[in-house]
């Protein structure tokens, strides 16, 4: 692991607009993912590099998506910084 997963400014909450689909970008690398009233329905690790996300869920999976303009774009999903 990088050490730019710890040292990034997009740890947090990052949420849709109906949120229904809810990612918290923890500062150790790690992710929680929750969607609908299922909470922590993914899990795993994440870097970031720059503008760019990289998701490795803890069964295998792997995604990835991009930061615009403080908006994370995953997935086809849009998520929003929960404040």
């Amino acid at each position: 692991m990088t050490t730019q997963a710890f040292s990034h400014s997009y740890v947090g909450m990052w949420v849709t607009a109906d949120g229904r689909i809810r990612h918290q970008l923890l500062p150790n690398g790690r992710y929680d993912e929750a969607r609908g009233s299922r909470e922590s329905a993914y899990q795993g690790r994440y870097e970031v590099s720059g503008d760019h996300i990289e998701y490795w869920d803890d069964t295998g999976f792997a995604a990835d998506g991009d930061f615009v303009d403080d908006i994370l774009h995953h997935a086809g999903m849009v998520l929003y910084r929960r404040r």
